[in-house]
């Protein structure tokens, strides 16, 4: 008896083994909605061509549909000795509809088949990417324009450097999403083509209308080289590379929330939403979420590195490596969709402690580059001059233990005689954060500027769908 799968080439079943190692679907029924789809479109094409009749085309569309339905309700039942989601489609077809259904695979291959799936299931996967991102600067945004004016240390070296505004440090997160959603929409672009009629790699002596396929399944356009169509991944790699940068935004932001929750920084706290206890110590408060948001950032660059590790070394055409292309891409793709909707619903949950952080911007002579800018501004001092004036005052403040604000004018002009009072009005944060109004600058008014030119902008982008 020749296996069924396989027709009369192969006369025995395989080992029980080789069932195991090639068997995909429990990873490939995720893609049946995208399978279902090309299959009906493929259909309608074939009988549009005349390749196959009307009537076994309606019959097969209906019996697709009744799979659809089936499998949304679970009362599909997946076999593994049929493979993939391909076969196991195929198969109830052919319960439901009788011989027609084999007249579905005529000018296709499972190769064009799995690489069309893949290609609608990472695209919706970025549309639901871009929406989520959307969300994630939305809720950045609204804070941003909440604390525009809410002065915060900002960092270099994770020492204190120069007072910014709580608004203007989660605004560069705004920019970096930007970035992200770019990059996801620029692989759209390229994924957006048609390897449905590539057949299993030298395309078919069959009459079929590739555009048609393309158009139906919302394609810009055909894939041009078979060869290509069915062995290209980049748009699985291109997703992933995107994913992995946007994952490493999603664990710095985390990373600071995990800092400025510790009790030792206290400048933001988190509620019962987003933290945990500890099943020993009553007083903990953990930031588990954003911890586990850092985490999920090693499966996405390990989803990007596995399968850049299993294409490096494949020739054209299609091999049977490829099928390892999509369980590392999913749960990916899964936990990059998790961190992302986590960081936006800490975003809206936190509480910054305004008091504590505008303390902190004060410490550690943050205010020094004012003092250096106003020697420049008003004294016409080199910067270099100025920076070494400014190093020394510093130097003597610290010697007494004062903040340099606190600094007695007459020390000051002990080392810089043509120091005047005046000097006082630029040590503080609040002046030092209102003076930076450079484009990009933290003043309180850029930042309520920016924020609100963003509210605008995803609005506009909302409203365009």
């Amino acid at each position: 008896m020749s296996n069924k799968m396989w027709g009369g080439r192969f006369s025995e079943r395989p080992d029980e083994i080789m069932e195991e190692i090639n068997v995909s679907i429990d990873v490939d029924r995720h893609l049946f909605a995208q399978d279902i789809a090309a299959s009906k479109a493929h259909a309608a094409m074939l009988a549009s061509q005349g390749i196959i009749t009307a009537s076994d085309a309606k019959n097969i569309g209906k019996g697709l549909d009744t799979i659809l339905s089936e499998i949304g309700k679970g009362g599909f039942t997946f076999k593994r000795a049929l493979e993939d989601i391909h076969m196991n489609v195929e198969s109830r077809l052919s319960e439901l509809i009788g011989p027609a259904a084999g007249r579905l695979h005529t000018a296709r291959s499972r190769n064009d088949q799995v690489a069309t799936d893949f290609r609608l299931y990472v695209r919706d996967v970025l549309d639901e990417t871009d929406a989520a991102l959307a969300a994630f600067q939305a809720a950045l945004v609204n804070r941003a324009l909440e604390h525009a004016a809410t002065v915060m240390p900002g960092f270099t070296h994770l020492q204190t450097a120069q007072p910014v505004t709580f608004g203007h440090h989660l605004l560069a997160y705004v920019e970096m999403a930007a970035r992200d959603r770019g990059r996801f929409q620029d692989a759209r672009k390229r994924l957006n083509e048609s390897p449905l009629g590539a057949a299993a790699l030298a395309g078919t002596s069959f009459p079929i209308d590739r555009h048609a396929t393309a158009k139906e399944l919302g394609f810009d356009r055909p894939m041009a080289n078979s060869l290509d169509a069915v062995s290209d991944r980049d748009f699985v790699l291109e997703t992933l590379s995107a994913a992995s940068i946007c994952a490493v935004h999603m664990s710095r932001l985390a990373e600071e929330i995990v800092i400025w929750t510790s009790p030792l920084v206290g400048m933001i706290r988190l509620s019962d939403k987003f933290t945990t206890g500890s099943s020993i110590m009553p007083q903990k408060r953990n930031p588990d979420a954003a911890e586990l948001v850092r985490a999920k950032t090693g499966r996405v660059i390990g989803a990007l590195n596995g399968l850049l590790i299993v294409m490096k070394g494949l020739p054209l055409a299609y091999q049977k490596d490829m099928q390892e292309d999509k369980q590392g891409a999913m749960e990916g793709f899964a936990a990059l969709s998790l961190a992302i909707r986590a960081m936006t619903g800490m975003v809206r949950d936190l509480e910054p402690d305004e008091a504590k952080m505008k303390a902190a911007a004060g410490e550690g002579y943050s205010t020094a580059t004012d003092l250096a800018d106003w020697l420049v501004r008003t004294l016409k001092m080199p910067f270099r001059d100025a920076h070494h004036v400014t190093g020394r005052i510093v130097a003597k403040a610290a010697e007494g233990g004062l903040a340099l604000h606190e600094l007695p004018l007459k020390e000051m002009q002990a080392i810089e005689p043509k120091i005047t009072k005046d000097v006082l009005g630029v040590l503080s944060v609040e002046s030092s954060v209102k003076s930076r109004t450079s484009f990009g600058g933290t003043a309180p008014k850029n930042v309520a500027a920016q924020a609100k030119a963003w509210v605008k902008r995803l609005e506009k982008e909302r409203k365009l769908g």
